[in-house]
């Protein structure tokens, strides 16, 4: 789950880490009362996405006075923010974030990730920050660092001093650096993160140490442990039929193909779109339905599936590992009926009484392509979806 700017500065602050003033706005006539209770006479409006790229795209911008803002406001509130990082449509902009302006001597990079390999919290910092680390990666490697970081452990400052190297920092900002990694390794352990972004971090022109970004992405497996970041989800930013998926316990992504795939197992579900590409057709979607592909769960599966106008044609690959296929068949008839499918559906039922299940679907009344090959199951889909 990801977090707004906003929400996650107000973690860091909460973490003791160096953050702007700022408010958040949901109405553009209250930026003027933003900006003076903030102060100053320069102030940062920032529409709050869950993308980055914001500032490339007119999503970021310094003024000089309040009206500005509220111009800027009345711009993007109930518009969409088009970024690389979204689709052609955007993300919807609810709120404004309003902040003081900060003096910037020199922007930094830095992040965390868990890194599976090791098994560790690994921090990534680089002295070139503002700007897609992927590209630093690519053309400057030298001036990125990787180091891992075990919690509570003895060698946290000396890591931290590994990574301040790298970012060049004076003997001042090191020991501002040090408690800052210290607490944002708090915050990543205590609240379940699965990924922690500052870019950029910057030095001031005072020559301090300043979080003037914040991207924070939560492990949705622990939100049941996190009720108060729950609480901060924003089902706006996301696909709606990948949160009513969630709701219902499906995994499901949204893809741009036009052949629905509806799959009980993660792996099997990658298998079967990787067979539907070979064959030189376009997955509309992931959609594990789990172990357990119950009637209820396929005709909640189909009514997701379908609320894809651009799909043509739905392709259902079952294994009946922990159910029997007989079962599996008797619930997709019933849940075809339910739903009112209205496209052609292919199944391939594979594993407990497959062959009783396949029966049972080449019998019903209502039209399934009912193969056990899933090479010619897909293949069919393909025609089918042309």
């Amino acid at each position: 789950m990801n977090l707004h700017e906003y929400q996650g500065k107000a973690l860091f602050a909460e973490y003791n880490l160096p953050v702007s003033k700022g408010k958040v706005v949901f109405k553009a006539e209250d930026i003027i009362d933003a900006c003076n209770e903030i102060g100053g006479s320069k102030w940062v409006v920032k529409a709050q996405v869950h993308a980055g790229g914001r500032g490339k795209s007119g999503g970021v911008e310094l003024i000089s006075n309040p009206e500005d803002g509220v111009k800027f406001a009345q711009k993007w509130l109930g518009k969409n923010l088009v970024t690389y990082q979204t689709d052609k449509k955007g993300q919807p902009v609810n709120c404004i974030l309003v902040e003081e302006c900060t003096n910037i001597a020199k922007e930094l990079y830095l992040s965390a990730i868990i890194d599976r390999e090791s098994q560790q919290i690994v921090f990534i910092g680089s002295s070139e920050g503002g700007v897609n680390i992927e590209d630093v990666a690519k053309n400057m490697p030298e001036k990125i660092i990787y180091q891992g970081f075990v919690y509570k452990d003895d060698s946290l400052n000396e890591n931290a001093e590994n990574i301040a190297k790298v970012l060049k920092l004076n003997d001042q900002q090191t020991l501002q650096f040090i408690p800052i990694i210290d607490n944002l390794l708090r915050l990543f352990v205590e609240k379940d993160l699965s990924l922690l972004e500052i870019n950029p971090l910057v030095i001031t022109e005072n020559g301090d140490l300043h979080c003037l970004d914040a991207k924070i992405n939560i492990d949705s497996n622990a939100l049941y442990r996190q009720p108060e970041l729950l609480d901060m989800r924003d089902e706006t930013q996301e696909d709606p039929s990948e949160s009513e998926a969630a709701k219902n316990d499906l995994s499901y992504v949204s893809l741009d193909g036009n052949i629905g795939c509806m799959v009980n197992g993660a792996g099997l579900a990658m298998g079967t779109m990787d067979t539907i590409k070979f064959f030189g057709g376009n997955p509309a979607n992931f959609l594990d339905v789990g172990g357990t592909a119950t009637q209820e769960r396929v005709a909640k599966a189909f009514k997701i599936i379908l609320d894809d106008p651009k799909v043509k044609v739905v392709l259902v690959n079952i294994f009946g590992g922990i159910v029997r296929c007989d079962l599996i068949a008797e619930g997709i008839i019933a849940a075809i009926k339910e739903v009112e499918v209205k496209i052609p559906v292919v199944v391939r039922l594979e594993g407990n009484n497959a062959d009783i299940g396949s029966k049972i679907l080449s019998k019903a009344k209502i039209k399934i392509e009912s193969i056990n090959d899933l090479a010619v199951a897909a293949k069919k889909a393909v025609l089918l979806a042309k």
